[in-house]
């Protein structure tokens, strides 16, 4: 576990409310199609630290699709709408399961919160979740956000959680979102293809610039890579909400971004 004794990153340190948002290939293991133990565990030590320096987090997590698909014997095939919906049924069980299981041993209470699109999009629905999130978190609790698969259709859905968690900070009236990914930040070109791709540390102005970065750098994880990170900055940062795009395939890697690693930070418009 990484030894820290104070938080490093500004923007982490100032935040009272945080979202995370972890995405399927983080918290499943893609070679057994089963909950990535170790990892979890890690980052529900991370959690602790943050609890314990009086934050209050919020977490989307992605994964029960994937679950399901190897609970069902799914994985090699090409799914009809109503298997993947059956699919995430199944594996939300199991998603919330791993959840309630890492957090118990550490003597902290989550709760689930399934939401569709029209959820956050109706006013009184958003209101009625917005009271939901609110009370849990007076009661010490931490929810577990996930977009209700299981009954939404392709018209009717978010269709990555990078913008679902942009959606649940700006409704939680969150300081800052931190979507955990395979890559630590927005590069002008794919660093993976090109040794000229430049490094973006802060953004202040999503322009048509930076979303053109977003089109030339993928990412493997999140359906559409950066382009739905940058979407998601966008609903993030008009909500008052600063956004943080972190490389969170390693264990403790939220508490390495809390030292001070390296990460590209949107900054919210005041």
């Amino acid at each position: 576990m990484v030894s820290i004794k104070s938080i490093q990153l500004d923007s982490i340190s100032n935040a009272k409310r945080i979202v995370l948002k972890v995405g399927s290939a983080l918290i499943v293991n893609p070679k057994t199609g089963n909950i990535n133990e170790s990892w979890v565990k890690s980052l529900v030590q991370d959690i602790v630290f943050l609890l314990k320096n009086n934050k209050e987090i919020l977490i989307v997590s992605s994964g029960a699709i994937a679950l399901g698909k190897s609970e069902l014997n799914l994985q090699n095939k090409s799914l009809k709408l109503s298997e993947k919906q059956a699919a995430a049924a199944t594996g939300q069980i199991l998603l919330a399961k791993a959840w309630k299981s890492k957090f118990e041993k550490v003597n902290i209470k989550c709760g689930q919160i399934l939401v569709g699109h029209s959820d956050l999009e109706t006013r009184r629905n958003a209101m009625n979740t917005r009271a939901t999130l609110s009370t849990l978190l007076k009661l010490k609790v931490i929810p577990i956000i996930n977009e209700n698969d299981t009954v939404a259709t392709r018209e009717i859905r978010y269709g990555d959680n990078d913008q679902l968690a942009a959606r649940i900070a700006q409704l939680a009236e969150a300081d800052i979102l931190v979507l955990l990914s395979d890559i630590d930040g927005l590069y002008s070109e794919d660093p993976k293809i090109s040794p000229k791709a430049k490094f973006i540390k802060e953004i202040e102005d999503i322009s048509s610039e930076i979303e053109n970065m977003a089109r030339n750098t993928k990412s493997n994880i999140a359906s559409g890579g950066m382009i739905t990170k940058i979407k998601a900055a966008k609903i993030a940062t008009a909500g008052g909400c600063n956004l943080i795009i972190a490389h969170g395939k390693n264990k403790n890697s939220l508490l390495k971004l809390i030292n001070g690693g390296k990460h590209s930070i949107f900054k919210a418009n005041l």
